[in-house]
């Protein structure tokens, strides 16, 4: 099988890059912006400036089975674009759609698209966990330009006959991982007392591991096709817990103390940190029932694995 990974320098697409290259009868082209260093000799790199509405996939495409998109415009918490929507719907919609229109006139057999889970919604109520064929409900600009990338890549599998795989991962963590993770192993490593030993919310997580493993079973899966698909570690977490569990694996017990949620909200929303005290404090469940019981699939690696492996790579990394 020949396949074309984009977004191979980024978080999840370099988790894709280490697990693909080592696979037998797999080959794999990586699409860059520019010449990596130490770049797998064994996966064919292309260099494409940039994932744009007028993008020629022509050379990259040629004798390819599968496409994997990982790469986007992705979320940020301040964004400073005059349209936020605009930029987003450029790369993520449009930038999509051409390269998927040109996948399906090369004869390309499977497109996976990696999504997120910002296209059900923010925020769930416990015990309500988000379903992958649920009604859509985004909020902001990058939710929005996902979901309507979705609906054009189902328009167009219905078209072409191209299949089309969908795969929303919650939040991504493992080893390298940054943003608000990054920051949470930090305050754990230097012993920050933190106020969050009164949090009782219910947050799914996705390890880079288990999510890798989804995306390479929905390569050649039957059951994959045209299917959308919502993906976790299975165990979900309160805030609370994450911390403590994140600190065993660091060998830093976590500080925690018991603030209430609600002093927290009040608190976070008078420093214009709302969007941070929902991640910290409110619910988000998903559901990977179907998930399972289609591709006959079940994450691989446990969470408190999966955290021991991110904190030794933080350790190697940052705690010097």
């Amino acid at each position: 099988m020949r396949v074309l990974l984009t977004g191979a320098t980024g978080f999840v697409g370099r988790g894709l890059l280490e697990r693909m290259s080592a696979l037998a009868n797999l080959e794999l082209v990586a699409t860059l912006r520019r010449p990596v260093p130490g770049f797998p000799e064994s996966v064919v790199n292309l260099q494409i400036p940039g994932i744009e509405p007028n993008t020629d996939w022509e050379k990259g495409l040629e004798g390819i089975d599968a496409v994997i998109h990982s790469a986007a415009r992705v979320h940020v918490m301040h964004d400073t674009s005059f349209d936020p929507l605009a930029e987003f719907c450029r790369v993520n919609v449009e930038g999509t759609l051409n390269l998927a229109c040109q996948a399906a006139t090369a004869g390309v057999r499977r497109f996976i698209f990696i999504s997120s889970i910002k296209v059900n919604g923010e925020r769930t109520a416990s015990g309500a966990p988000y379903l992958a064929d649920a009604q859509p409900a985004p909020t902001d600009p990058y939710g929005i330009s996902k979901m309507e990338a979705e609906q054009g890549l189902r328009a167009l599998a219905a078209e072409t006959g191209m299949e089309v795989v969908i795969i929303r991962p919650v939040l991504v963590y493992g080893p390298g991982v940054k943003a608000n993770f990054l920051s949470m192993m930090r305050w754990l490593y230097k012993g920050v007392p933190l106020p969050f030993g009164a949090i009782h919310n219910r947050r799914s997580l996705v390890a880079l591991d288990n999510l890798v493993d989804l995306i390479v079973t929905c390569l050649d899966h039957p059951g994959a096709a045209n299917q959308t698909f919502l993906v976790s570690d299975g165990e979900d977490l309160s805030t609370s817990e994450l911390l403590r569990r994140m600190g065993a694996a660091l060998g830093k017990p976590a500080r925690l103390l018991p603030v209430p949620s609600r002093l927290l909200e009040v608190g976070a929303a008078v420093f214009g940190k709302r969007d941070l005290s929902q991640r910290l404090c409110g619910s988000l469940q998903v559901d990977i029932g179907k998930t399972r019981e289609l591709l006959n699939w079940t994450p691989p690696v446990s969470v408190d694995d999966a955290l021991r492996k991110t904190a030794k790579n933080f350790l190697e990394q940052h705690a010097k």
